[in-house]
């Protein structure tokens, strides 16, 4: 068969999440990934080099010397028009916060992989998903956002890889896919995307007119910088941070919703949590009791709306979560008091239960 023939073939793998967002970011043409080894997302680059993409794609897969080099090399490639990306898990996603902060400020396109693990400190290397805040809240220094990725299976993995490049690159914002650890450890079969040839320097000059490719005669060299010594200049800068951001929730949200129609109670998880969550709600359903799940798939832009829609509908919710309770602020902003907002979570790295959550629904929802 034809490199050509092979490379549109639809390939059904089986491998863990780590490896399906390697697999994905070389077949969607991703020029640069720069990272540091540590778990439970050290697959990616491990991957990476057994796959040696330098030698099929022209691909260049670096391991920096810390992750503080890696988002800055990252900087420096996503400035060049370049398709670049990082992975790490959360005490190594912290070190990438003044970085991340720049390439949001100088509105460039990446993409950042958190496979998160349990913390604060060095913590543990099991699941969490206590990253949220940092994520979806900016985490660095100064009011921005990410376009942020929940991923609740091995093929989302691999989905969302291609997906965060293609917004990352319409908004000319950074992109973070944030999986907990399990998702990134866990197998699965999955779907491989077809492979997407590299831009070439003349389609960056053409889709990429923001960025620096030197001084060639025909243009004008581009300069990207985060530097102003203008309050007013730095706030219009905001002004327009501000308004992409609004633009992506309005036009970008995703999730999913499991049982909803005729729900009475609602259950809200993602990743992991998602998954155990619709276990138990497939039991409560067993016995007659109406509860529905919904997914956020996008955590920035969070499904403000739909959850708004379904407090008008349902009695009580529950959002389920592997940290102490961030993303039930934002469900408890968006139903603003209509219905109780409860909260269950499991720290440090212990993931709930299946029985655990079905326990909470019937104690802090239906029987109460």
């Amino acid at each position: 068969m034809s490199e050509s023939k092979k490379h549109n073939t639809e390939e059904v793998r089986l491998m863990k999440g780590n490896e399906a967002i390697a697999h994905a970011a070389i077949r969607c043409g991703c020029d640069g990934y720069f990272g540091y080894p540590i778990t439970p997302q050290s697959e990616i680059m491990e991957t990476m080099m057994e796959l040696e993409p330098w030698n099929t794609t022209g691909m260049v897969v670096l391991q920096a010397e810390s992750e503080t080099s890696s988002i800055n090399m990252v900087y420096g490639a996503a400035g060049c028009g370049k398709k670049s990306m990082t992975s790490s898990s959360s005490p190594g996603v912290s070190l990438m916060q003044e970085g991340i902060s720049y390439i949001a400020a100088g509105e460039l396109p990446c993409l950042i992989v958190n496979v998160m693990r349990g913390g604060p400190g060095l913590g543990t290397i099991q699941p969490s998903q206590a990253d949220y805040f940092q994520a979806v809240k900016g985490g660095g220094h100064g009011d921005y956002k990410l376009i942020t990725l929940a991923p609740a299976s091995v093929q989302e993995m691999a989905d969302h890889t291609v997906l965060a490049f293609e917004l990352a690159f319409k908004y000319r914002t950074p992109a973070m896919i944030l999986a907990d650890g399990i998702i990134g450890q866990m197998m699965e079969k999955v779907v491989l995307p077809p492979f997407q040839p590299r831009m070439t320097e003349a389609e960056i000059a053409e889709k990429c007119p923001w960025a620096t490719l030197g001084k060639p005669a025909w243009r004008k060299p581009n300069i990207i910088t985060t530097l102003s010594l203008d309050a007013h200049e730095m706030e219009e800068t905001n002004i327009r941070l501000q308004a992409k951001y609004r633009e992506i929730e309005n036009n970008e949200v995703l999730y999913e919703e499991f049982l909803c129609d005729d729900a009475e109670y609602l259950v809200i998880g993602f990743g992991t949590c998602a998954r155990v969550s619709q276990k138990a709600v497939e039991m409560c359903r067993a016995e007659g009791i109406k509860v529905g799940l919904l997914r956020p798939i996008t955590l920035f832009p969070f499904p403000t709306v739909a959850i708004s829609k379904h407090a008008d509908k349902v009695k009580s919710m529950l959002t389920v979560e592997m940290s102490a309770g961030q993303m039930v602020e934002d469900v408890r902003l968006a139903v603003n008091g209509r219905v109780p907002v409860e909260f269950y979570g499991r720290m440090g790295g212990v993931v709930p239960s299946p029985d655990e959550v079905y326990e909470v629904l019937k104690s802090k929802l239906v029987n109460k």
